[in-house]
C-alpha cells in the first residue's frame, strides 16, 4: 500500500483542475478586457471623426471670414479711390458721394498724413464711450477724453497694420494720406461668436467623461492642440517621451485639419481598463494567499492530531509489549535452569534486551527527548554489530570511524533507531546481497554519519520525497520509517539528514549531520 503515490496523484489531479479553472477565468476576463478596449478605441475614433468635422467647420468658417475681410478691404479701396476723386474738379459728385457713403459706412478708418499725424477718423464712435467707461467719474473731462482718444488712435495705427495692410491716398502736389482700417464691429462680433463656439466645442469634447486620455498635437510643429490628460509636460523632451509611450501603447490616428495641416491623436486606455486587466491576477493572489494560509493552519492541526494518534498508538504498543517481554524473560530463566546451551541463552537475552529497547523507544514517542553528551562511536558500533548477526550472511555490513571518541548531545536509544531504520532500508534495497558501510567522522563543528550501500539506488525524481510519510518501495510497507528518522534527527537532535548521492543501479549514500560537543 503506497499512500504517498496516491496522495501525489490526487495533488496532481487537483493542480490540473486548478490550472484549468484559472486558465478559463483568465480567458474570460481577457475576453471582456479586449471588448472594453475595442469600445474605447471606437470611442476615440468617433472623437477623431468629430474633430475632423470640427476642422472642416473651422476651415469653412475661416474661409467665410476671409471673404468678409477681403470684401471689407475692397470697400476701403473703393472709399480711398472715391476720396481721390473728391479732390478733382468734377461736374457731378453724386456717384463719388454714393461710393463714399456705401463703402465707408461701417469699417473703422483712421486717416493720417505722411508723417503719421491723425487728420480724420470714421466709424470710431465706440471709442469715446469706451474711454469714458475706463476713466473714474471725477476725471472725465473733454481734454482728458481727447488726449486718451488721440493716444488710442496712435496705438491703432501701429497695431492694425499687423493684420490689415494700410492704403495710400495720392492727393495733389505730392501730398499723400495713409488710410488705416480694421474689421467692422459686425465682423468682430461674428468672430467672437465663432471663437466662443469653437472653444465650447473643444471643452465639450475634452470634458467628455467617457473619453479615454487623449493627446492631440500638430504633426508638423508638434504643438499640443488639445488634451484631457492631466500634468502633461509641454517641454520638448518630456513631450517626446509622452508621445513615444502613447504611440507604443496604441496606434495613433491622423486627422486632416485642412489648409495642408494634419493633426495626430495619441491615446491610452482608461485607468479602469488597466485595473480590470490586472484584477483577476490580484484576485487569484488574494484567493491563493487565503487558501495557502488555510492550508497551513489545517495542515498544522492535522499534523498535531496525527502526532497525538501516533504517540498514543506507540505508547499503547509499548504498554502491550511489556507483558510478553516479562514472560519471555521468565522462560529464558527456566531454559537456563534446564541447562540449555549458554550461547543460545545469550542470544535470546540480546533479543529480549532489544525488545526492551524498542519498547523504551515507543514509550518516548510524543515526549520530549532527553539528550545527553555521549560518545556516539560505541552507540553506532553496537547497533551495527547487533544488526550484522540478524541480516543475510551475503550482505557485508561494516563500521568505520576516524576517531574512537566523538562527543555529541544525543539520545542513544533514538540514534540506534535511526541507524537501524536506514540500514534495514539499505538491506531491502539490495535484495539479500551487497555491501553496507556505516562511517562516522568529525568535520569542523559537525559530525558526519554516512550510510553507504550498493543497492538499486533512488530515481532522481524521488529524491525529494523519500522522507515524506507514505514513501516506500515495498508492496506491504507503510512508508513511515524514513519519515520517523527525519523527525528524530531534525526535531529531536536539531541536525540534518539527506541523500548525499544516489545513482540507479549503483547505490545510495545517506548523510546525517549532528553538532559536535
Amino acid at each position: 500500500m503506497n499512500l504517498y503515490h496516491k496522495k501525489q496523484r490526487w495533488k496532481i489531479v487537483l493542480l490540473i483542475v486548478a490550472i484549468l479553472l484559472v486558465a478559463a477565468s483568465l480567458w474570460f476576463s481577457n475576453t471582456i478586457v479586449k471588448k472594453v478596449a475595442q469600445r474605447e478605441v471606437d470611442r476615440v475614433e468617433q472623437w477623431a471623426d468629430a474633430v475632423k468635422r470640427k476642422a472642416d467647420l473651422v476651415n469653412l468658417t475661416n474661409n467665410a471670414f476671409e471673404e468678409l475681410r477681403q470684401n471689407e478691404r475692397r470697400k476701403v479701396e473703393l472709399w480711398t479711390t472715391a476720396m481721390v476723386e473728391v479732390n478733382k474738379d468734377l461736374n457731378d459728385y453724386t456717384l463719388v458721394v454714393a461710393i463714399l457713403q456705401e463703402n465707408g459706412g461701417n469699417v473703422p478708418l483712421i486717416i493720417t498724413d505722411q508723417l503719421g499725424k491723425v487728420e480724420s477718423t470714421h466709424n470710431l464712435e465706440f471709442l469715446d464711450s469706451m474711454i469714458i467707461k475706463s476713466l473714474p467719474t471725477k476725471k472725465v473731462t473733454d481734454s482728458i477724453v481727447a488726449a486718451a482718444r488721440y493716444d488710442s488712435l496712435v496705438k491703432f495705427t501701429k497695431e492694425w497694420p499687423k493684420t490689415h495692410a494700410p492704403l495710400t491716398i495720392d492727393l495733389y502736389a505730392g501730398k499723400r494720406q495713409i488710410v488705416y482700417y480694421y474689421d467692422s464691429k459686425k465682423l468682430m462680433d461674428l468672430e467672437l461668436r465663432k471663437d466662443s463656439l469653437f472653444h465650447a466645442f473643444n471643452e465639450e469634447l475634452l470634458a467628455n467623461e467617457y473619453l479615454v486620455p487623449v493627446l492631440f498635437i500638430d504633426r508638423d510643429s508638434r504643438e499640443i492642440i488639445g488634451t484631457n490628460m492631466k500634468n502633461v509636460a509641454t517641454d520638448s523632451v518630456s513631450l517626446v517621451k509622452t508621445i513615444k509611450a502613447l504611440g507604443s501603447a496604441n496606434d495613433s490616428i491622423v486627422v486632416d485639419l485642412g489648409a495642408s495641416k494634419n493633426g495626430v491623436i495619441y491615446f491610452e486606455h482608461s485607468p479602469e481598463l488597466k485595473q480590470l486587466k490586472y484584477f483577476p491576477i490580484v484576485q487569484f493572489i488574494i484567493i491563493g494567499l487565503f487558501i495557502f494560509i488555510g492550508y497551513v493552519i489545517f495542515s498544522t492541526f492535522r499534523k498535531a492530531e496525527q502526532d497525538q494518534v501516533w504517540a498514543g498508538m506507540a505508547k499503547e504498543t509499548a504498554h502491550q509489549l511489556g507483558t510478553p517481554i516479562s514472560s519471555l524473560m521468565a522462560w529464558i530463566q527456566l531454559l537456563e535452569a534446564d541447562g540449555v546451551n549458554v550461547s543460545t541463552i545469550t542470544e535470546m537475552n540480546k533479543d529480549v534486551d532489544r525488545l526492551n529497547t524498542i519498547t523504551n523507544r515507543f514509550s518516548k514517542i510524543g515526549s520530549k527527548a532527553v539528550l545527553k553528551t555521549e560518545n556516539i562511536v560505541p552507540i553506532i558500533s553496537e547497533s551495527v554489530e547487533y544488526l550484522r548477526h540478524r541480516i543475510s550472511s551475503q550482505i557485508e555490513l561494516k563500521f568505520e570511524s576516524t576517531d574512537s571518541k566523538i562527543q555529541a548531545d544525543v539520545n542513544a536509544s533514538l540514534v540506534e533507531w535511526v541507524i537501524e531504520n536506514i540500514t534495514k532500508n539499505a538491506v531491502d534495497a539490495m535484495e539479500g546481497k551487497g555491501k553496507i558501510l556505516v562511517s562516522v567522522k568529525p568535520f569542523e563543528d559537525d559530525i558526519y554519519i554516512d550510510i553507504v550501500d550498493n543497492g538499486k539506488g533512488i530515481p532522481p525524481a524521488k529524491l525529494k520525497t523519500v522522507f515524506q510519510p507514505g514513501y516506500t518501495t515495498k508492496t506491504r510497507g507503510w512508508g513511515l520509517g524514513l519519515s520517523l528518522v527525519k523527525r528524530i534527527v531534525e526535531e529531536f537532535h536539531k541536525g540534518k539528514i539527506f541523500v548525499l548521492k544516489s545513482e540507479v543501479g549503483v547505490g545510495t549514500t545517506f548523510r546525517i549531520v549532528l553538532k559536535a560537543k
